[in-house]
Formats: structure tokens, sequence, C-alpha cells
């Protein structure tokens, strides 16, 4: 009998040695969990209350720790008794001869009575331990991991729920975190960024959500692709995504040496397309950042080249002017390359070719619906030159100069752009050319054009009349 418990105890722990292996586990620790679980089983078993713990005790034998020993610290006394913490002299004796009335002794369970002790509720407390003590310790590993790339093994769809394997752990990307248009076969290796760990009260390991459509997985593959990056010598400022089309990857340094949209491309663009190739063929836009928003968002409106961009900070309007055989490359595929722009920058976006642009000119309400769009830059302009312009009205009332406002179309934005820029007369624009015009600010080439046309224009009107 004695042979067939050792068997069965050595069985037990051979399996324990084997769990702590799969699991990652320390020893020590399971055996901890597997005495304080035998302890709780005896007690219950006994009717000993809490409070006499520290007269029980769980050991491991000295042979491997292969032997289990329960003992109880008892009360010697003098007749038969039934309460766990006491023994009768008469069994004491057979126990210890040197055994005394009012003396303790530990009494050690005899290894066939283990099996009694060791019930399947003890095993199911003992295993119950040991799964919660693994799943604190997973949490604890892969909490610590959120935020950062990691590689697993696709395993099985569950419904539009991906499962991953991550070695220790499953994990999960739902619909949302998958790159539209990806299909996977069983064992196949993936990329993924750890987005989110959580314990959820009715699932036996923590919930490892991954992602791949964010715009943190594109950050972390540009550390891992681009030393700079990594090193922290080319700043990733923002991303915008929208999956499996267009990304914009928003890129700055603070070395003057070093240019941060070369060093993310690549010499012939071998850096970046191993990124393409991860997100399958999507296309990368890399940004430079400027803090002047008309500047940025002429940056960010790649691969199209605007020829104006016209911002109004107040009203978080932008106005931005292309070639007419670039509208379809502002737009992007579904208006994704403005829908990016609009993200990173703050501002809605509006995109007019040049040949909508000089329409809209020669249309009275769509110049007021610009000098509106504009209004908030007159009106800062206005305000700093309010002293200069008071004076120079005065000037021109006195020196018979024509105003600006003379010319038929001319807005009042217009004017007040080239008023600021120094021209208070009809006389004076004469002696610009168009290159001179498209250098003040807030008028450019495409609006110097269409001033020196609607110039022209009233110079022929006054003269024939």
């Amino acid at each position: 009998m004695a042979t067939k418990q050792a068997t069965k105890e050595t069985g037990l722990f051979e399996a324990i040695q084997q769990f702590c292996q799969d699991k990652s586990l320390d020893r020590e620790l399971v055996l901890g969990v597997i005495r304080d679980s035998l302890l709780a089983a005896y007690r219950k078993k006994v009717g000993l209350e809490a409070e006499t713990d520290d007269r029980c005790q769980v050991d491991f034998g000295s042979d491997n720790k292969n032997e289990i020993i329960i003992s109880v610290l008892r009360d010697v006394v003098e007749d038969k008794t039934t309460n766990p913490l006491e023994i009768s002299l008469e069994e004491a004796s057979k126990l210890d001869p040197a055994a005394q009335v009012g003396t303790q002794m530990r009494v050690f369970e005899k290894p066939q009575d283990l099996s009694r002790v060791l019930s399947s509720q003890a095993k199911q407390m003992v295993f119950q331990r040991l799964r919660d003590m693994e799943k604190e310790l997973l949490y604890q590993e892969y909490k610590s991991k959120e935020g950062e790339l990691t590689h697993g093994y696709f395993q099985r769809w569950k419904k539009d729920i991906m499962s991953i394997d991550l070695g220790k752990v499953e994990g999960i990307m739902l619909k949302k975190d998958q790159n539209p248009g990806e299909k996977y076969r069983q064992g196949d290796r993936l990329k993924a960024i750890i987005s989110r760990v959580e314990l959820r009260p009715r699932e036996p390991m923590p919930v490892i959500t991954l992602s791949r459509a964010s715009g943190d997985f594109v950050k972390k593959l540009f550390e891992m692709e681009i030393p700079e990056v990594y090193d922290g010598i080319v700043e990733i400022r923002d991303v915008a995504r929208i999956p499996s089309y267009r990304t914009k990857v928003v890129v700055t340094t603070s070395k003057s040496d070093v240019d941060p949209v070369g060093a993310c491309v690549g010499m012939k663009g071998v850096r970046i397309q191993a990124i393409v190739r991860e997100l399958g063929n999507e296309r990368i836009d890399i940004v430079l950042h400027s803090d002047e928003p008309s500047i940025f968002i002429a940056n960010a409106i790649s691969p199209a080249k605007p020829v104006e961009v016209h911002v109004d900070r107040k009203r978080g309007d932008a106005l931005v002017i292309v070639p007419d055989e670039s509208l379809s490359l502002a737009i992007g595929i579904n208006g994704s390359n403005v829908k990016l722009v609009s993200q990173l920058s703050g501002f809605k976006i509006d995109i007019k070719t040049v040949s909508q642009y000089n329409q809209e000119l020669a249309s009275p309400e769509a110049r007021e619906k610009l000098d509106r769009l504009f209004n908030a830059q007159q009106e800062a302009m206005e305000e700093s030159d309010d002293q200069y312009n008071e004076v120079g009205d005065e000037e021109e009332e006195d020196s018979g100069f024509t105003p600006l406002s003379e010319i038929p179309g001319l807005t009042p934005r217009i004017v007040g752009l080239l008023e600021a820029g120094g021209i208070k007369n009809v006389e004076t624009l004469l002696e610009f050319s168009q290159e001179e015009l498209s250098k003040i600010s807030g008028i450019g080439k495409t609006t110097a054009e269409q001033i020196l046309r609607l110039l022209r224009e009233s110079i022929e009107w006054v003269e024939e009349g």
C-alpha cells in the first residue's frame, strides 16, 4: 500500500515538474501553492479553525522532494478525545514512550492516510491556484510589452477575429486592427504591435490584443528598419494612416546635416521598401515637419506639388491650389490623401485646380467667399498696419495717385495684401512684375497673375473711356 502511494506521489511531482517547465513557473513557488492548498484541505478535513494554522505543517521529504508529509502539533491529554488538537496519553505513548500529559508532540499522518487528504477537491484547489499564478505572471510579462512590436503565427479565425500564437499564450486581432485584404494560412508568421493587455474574470489567460492597422505599428516598423529613427536622430512627430491604402509619416530632426526624409527612404528607396512590403505594398509618404501650417500642408499633400497654399488659422480652413493635372494626386483614392493631410494638419482642406481658382476669381460671389475664407488673415494684417494705413490714406488723398480699390474685380483681401507689401496705389503697382508680386506674403504666383490681368483690363477700360 505504501509503495503504491509513493508511486502516486512521485507521479504527482513529475507532473508538477513538467508543468513548471511548460509554463515557465518557479518550482518553489508552485510547491508553496501545493503546500497551502493541502494545508487548507487537511484543516477542512479535521475541522480546524484558521487561527490554528500555525500548529499544522505540510512538508516535502528530502528525497528529491517526492514525499509529502502532513503534521499537527497536539496536546497530550489523559483520556481519549475527538479534538484534532489533542491526543490521548495512550496513543501518544505508542508514538513516543516518553510522552507525558501536559506536553505537546507533533503527530505525522501515515502515508496511506494521505490519499484521503489529497482528495479531488484538494487537487482542484492546487491547479486552480496554479492557473491563477500563471495568468498573473503572463499578464505582468505582456503588460510591460504594451506598445512593442512582436511576432507570432496565425492559428485560426474565430468569426472576424484572428487567433495568433505568441508562444506562451494566444493573442487576438480584432477586425478593426487588421489590414484589409491581408490573407493568412495556418502557421504563417506575422508581425504586430501589442496594443492592449487586460485581465478578464471569465478568461483563463490574459487577453492580449494585437494590431497591424495602427499608426504605432508603422512607427515601430520604422524604428526597426531605420537606424536614425531607432537612435533618435530622426524623430517621428506623427503618423496618419488608412490601412492598406496610404500612410503619411511626419519626420523631423534637430541635426542640420541630416536629411530626415532621405534617411527614411534610403538609397534608391531600399529602406522604405522593406516597410512597404511588410504592409502589403501600402503607399507610404514621408512628410517633412514644419511649424508653418502653409508649408506643412504643402509638404503633406505629396505626391501632388501645390502652386499655392493659403491658411486661415482662426477658422481652421486651408485652400490648396494645384496644377490641373495634379488634382487626382492631391485628392487620392477615395479621398485618402486629402483626408490624411487634414488629419495631420488639423485644417479643413479645400483643393482647387488653377483653372478652378481663376474661374472663381472672375465671379463676384466666389470672390466674396474667398474673402470670408481669408478674412482672419486680412484682419490681422489690417490691425498691424492701422496706423501706417491711416497716414498713407491721408497722403494718397493729397498726392492724386489712383487707389487700388479703383481696379474693377480687385477684392478687399487682395488690396489689403498689396498694401501690406508696400503697394499703396495703381501707379506703384504698374512698376511690379509678376515674379515680384508673387513674393509678397499671401499673394503667390497664381494670384499675382490674376492681379496683373485685372490691372491690364482696368487700364484698357480707362484708356477707351
